[in-house]
């Protein structure tokens, strides 16, 4: 049994690392369309640098800025997507997909939300604030967030996972906040823009919550989503 678990457990792992590779992929492929070069193009040298971090093979890195610059004569178009709805129990939910198919993706995504409630454009997007996210490690122990959020510009932050503290910008703000933090003792990990929910649910119970979870586990697990921003608390 114990050596079962640990295949499962290794195949699970495997299935989730392929999921990461996929997404930055799809993302360095569009950066790309700017231009192959990292060093004009911030967008992709972040991504590059995220999927390094990652252990992204090499191959399969310089194949994806090279088909996004279009130096491989393929003609694979991703568009990005944003979807609006709520999860079950109303937790406002916004999906981010990139796909190849925007015709085949918005069915898919019908289907993944049969438990809770796809809605139009702008259904739950007034609750939520358009922001940067940058995602950043202290470089010492001392590193304040504080006084590196007032120095290199950002609006606010907030602890992040595995030590990291997560930095808010004006979306205008993303690339001159991200450029500046390393200057304030922190390495920047990952820099979106994202959305920050104004009035997050609270208050489920624990079976609640586990029907929410569900559902998002759903959502995340098609191949198309890249990202999503839930309203929930905690």
């Amino acid at each position: 049994m114990g050596a079962q678990w640990k295949v499962k457990h290794k195949e699970a792992a495997a299935n989730a690392k392929g999921k990461i590779f996929g997404k930055l992929v799809k993302e360095i492929t569009i950066a790309a369309r700017n231009g192959a070069d990292t060093a004009t193009n911030a967008h992709l040298r972040l991504v590059v640098e995220q999927a390094k971090k990652a252990s992204m093979p090499k191959e399969t890195l310089d194949r994806a800025i090279k088909k996004g610059a279009g130096l491989l004569g393929e003609t694979v178009q991703y568009h990005r997507v944003t979807y609006e709805g709520f999860a079950p129990h109303q937790v406002p939910l916004i999906v981010e997909c990139v796909t190849d198919n925007i015709n085949r993706t918005v069915a898919e995504i019908r289907v993944a939300f049969r438990k809770g409630q796809l809605g139009a454009s702008g259904s739950v997007a007034w609750d939520f604030n358009h922001v940067g996210m940058i995602e950043a490690s202290p470089d010492t122990p001392d590193a304040d967030p504080e006084m590196a959020a007032i120095e290199a510009g950002a609006q606010d932050f907030e602890p992040g996972e595995e030590g990291a503290t997560l930095f808010l910008t004006e979306p205008t703000d993303l690339d001159a906040v991200q450029k500046a933090l390393p200057e304030q003792g922190f390495t920047v990990l990952s820099a979106k823009l994202g959305y920050q929910p104004k009035n997050p649910v609270s208050g489920l119970s624990d079976e609640q919550m586990a029907e929410v979870e569900a559902f998002l586990e759903g959502l995340d697990n098609h191949d198309d989503v890249q990202d999503m921003f839930v309203g929930l608390a905690g």
